[in-house]
């Protein structure tokens, strides 16, 4: 799936769900290595569980992030 983000500096958010779980994720722009990070940290991961830890998570003085865009996406994916 591929997710245009709102309101955080990454532009693109690429991810596939095989048998639930979190595959491939990759995001283009944004803070690289926390991003990065994230992508390493939730690969093979439940994806409702990816939901539950991120969902709502801020960056600075925005009421979003990255990381809540990335549950965000996944909510939409699972629809």
């Amino acid at each position: 799936m591929e997710f245009r983000p709102r309101g955080v500096c990454a532009s693109k958010i690429s991810f596939d769900i095989v048998d639930g779980k979190m595959h491939n994720v990759s995001f283009v722009g944004g803070c690289n290595g926390n991003l990065k990070a994230i992508s390493k940290l939730v690969e093979g991961m439940e994806a409702s569980k990816v939901i539950e830890i991120l969902k709502g998570n801020t960056c600075g003085y925005k009421n979003t992030s990255c990381a809540d865009q990335l549950a965000i996406a996944i909510e939409e994916a699972l629809k």
